[in-house]
């Protein structure tokens, strides 16, 4: 269902909307943040949360009632903590929107709405997900409060795709001196920070951890100098992942430490792959997109070089857990 239309049905239904809460479990949480981002800088009565569906459903925020969205995710829409997550937000009265790549899976059954994205056709498909988060979280906030930059937004929304694609069409090399370079890795730090924390997030504990079995943390490079500094070393491995926007001098303040103390930091920039293309307004809502399909690439080629398809597991489908 088209977004704008579901946000105009809600506000038909429920005028008086308070909070959204965005739940999903590991990358589909992660891409939820961009949303939960935007949101959560730009309203000025509207509450976001951002939970792992596990802990919504055991310790539900007493906000999820008749006056909340959810918005739930779950790539193939079987994750059985956010299935139980949309139900019971069903249950308390919240307005339920399911976004996933199944239309007929458990979670759009559990639903009032639901946004049906792509997902194998190309880079820009892996990222409609995220991209229709934001998108619903634009509506939210304009329909509910009016967003001055609206327009700014839509213009972005239609040039992100071709970004994406153009972005991993010459990121091959790099990506590949990446994989020879961190093959061996014992462990990596992955950081960034704004909207694109959580692709830090995603690329440590789902790519480099659940993927690849290198050992990873991540953390916002705001905190880096308020305790992991302190393990910075020459030829320890970093991956800091820059954004165009207010949050970047966070972002140049841990580069600048890391190349002091010669560090083994691969520095992936926002700015590198044209997204000060988009208007300024709004463009650091858009790193995220961006990033993540360079580091997608990244992750397939550490894939090859290391002989370790990205879909090998150890547990994941295939114990009780």
């Amino acid at each position: 269902m088209e977004v704008k239309k579901i946000v105009s049905e809600i506000k038909k239904e429920v005028p008086g909307i308070k909070s959204v809460y965005y739940v999903g479990c590991g990358a589909s949480k992660a891409e939820l943040y961009p949303g939960k981002y935007f949101l959560e800088q730009n309203a000025k009565v509207l509450r976001a949360g951002h939970f792992t569906a596990n802990e919504f459903v055991h310790a539900t925020p007493v906000g999820v009632d008749s006056t909340a969205i959810v918005i739930t995710c779950s790539l193939g829409g079987n994750t059985p903590e956010t299935v139980a997550a949309s139900k019971l937000a069903m249950e308390k009265g919240a307005k339920v929107i399911a976004v996933t790549h199944k239309e007929d899976s458990p979670l759009a059954q559990n639903a009032h709405y639901v946004i049906v994205h792509g997902f194998e056709k190309n880079y820009a498909a892996k990222l409609e997900k995220m991209v229709n988060v934001l998108d619903l979280s634009v509506e939210i906030l304009n329909h509910y409060e009016g967003y001055e930059h609206y327009e700014d937004m839509q213009t972005a929304f239609g040039k992100i795709y071709d970004m994406i694609e153009n972005a991993v069409s010459f990121v091959l090399p790099a990506a590949k001196k990446f994989a020879q370079d961190y093959k061996d890795a014992p462990f990596v730090y992955v950081m960034s920070s704004g909207a694109t924390q959580c692709v830090a997030y995603t690329f440590s504990l789902c790519l480099m951890m659940e993927m690849q079995w290198i050992n990873s943390g991540c953390f916002h490079d705001g905190e880096f100098f308020h305790g992991p500094f302190e393990i910075v070393d020459k030829d320890v491995p970093f991956i800091l992942l820059m954004n165009s926007g207010r949050t970047r001098a966070l972002d140049a303040r841990a580069m600048d430490f890391l190349h002091r103390f010669q560090a083994k930091a691969t520095i992936v920039d926002g700015k590198d792959y044209g997204i000060d293309s988009l208007p300024p307004a709004v463009a650091e809502y858009f790193n995220p997109m961006i990033l993540s399909a360079v580091m997608r690439v990244y992750a397939e080629q550490i894939a090859i070089v290391r002989s370790h398809p990205l879909t090998m597991r150890r547990y994941m489908w295939k114990l009780e857990y």
